[in-house]
């Protein structure tokens, strides 16, 4: 079955809402607005994003919400909390089937490549991958270097490492945490091949530079941008959902 991007991006490009930090890194990040989910989903609404990304207990719990935004739904199927000090390892928690229950049009999950552990990710995926595509929907694999085998190791490397793994799997999108420079992320994108690149974005920072790093991002042939923290912990998202919006679709060049 053809694998349906369309329901996902628009002429090709993606603007992502990810909401899927709660359980990476607990309530750390959450003010009195936005631990509610619903705010999300307005900003997700209003911003006119091209999906929301939210692991299964809020697609669940919050399932009428986010039907009545229209806003398309990508699941995470796997997470792990911050307080295990063992190895990275994420394990599946979300089927491809309790996920198009819920109204999710892409499913995603996460590959941490360098742990002890990641021959069991990268299998779990391929499971993963095929049930999807026999479905028609696609993956996308959020692929970041962590674990003992990537010390001493250069963060440039390794994010183009994370994009040609994200195509030799056969990953339709692969979402990866920005390293270097505008030739480092036009590399990146250059490893990935045919698979789409995503760019997440990352930590909070100042407005002026989160806008800056999404126009390297776009100039670089990248697909788009998933971003949370820097949209949702702003003082003012709905205007700088406007602002980074207009620079993925228009104003990159």
């Amino acid at each position: 079955m053809k694998v349906k991007l369309n329901k996902i991006m628009t002429k090709g490009k993606a603007f992502y809402l990810a909401y899927d930090q709660g359980m990476e890194h607990g309530p750390v990040e959450f003010n009195d607005k936005n631990v509610d989910p619903r705010y999300i989903i307005e900003i997700a609404q209003k911003g006119k994003f091209n999906a929301m990304i939210f692991q299964k207990g809020i697609a669940e719990k919050y399932n009428k919400e986010i039907k009545k935004s229209k806003v398309p739904l990508i699941i995470k199927l796997n997470g792990k909390t911050s307080l295990s000090q063992t190895e990275p390892l994420s394990k599946q928690i979300c089927s491809v089937k309790e996920a198009l229950k819920l109204g999710a049009v892409a499913v995603g999950y996460t590959i941490y490549i360098g742990s002890d552990y990641e021959n069991i990710m990268l299998k779990e995926f391929d499971t993963i991958e095929k049930e999807a595509h026999a479905r028609g929907i696609p993956v996308i694999a959020w692929i970041y270097p962590r674990g003992k085998g990537v010390k001493g190791k250069s963060p440039v490397e390794l994010m183009a490492y994370a994009a040609r793994v994200g195509l030799e799997i056969g990953a339709d999108i692969v979402k990866l945490k920005r390293e270097g420079d505008l030739h480092d992320l036009h590399w990146t994108v250059q490893c990935a091949g045919k698979t789409k690149v995503v760019v997440a974005g990352g930590i909070k920072e100042e407005e002026g530079a989160f806008l800056r790093d999404i126009r390297d991002v776009m100039r670089a042939g990248a697909m788009g941008v998933a971003v949370g923290r820097n949209i949702w912990k702003a003082k003012n998202p709905f205007e700088l959902s406007k602002r980074a919006r207009e620079i993925v679709f228009n104003k990159y060049s």
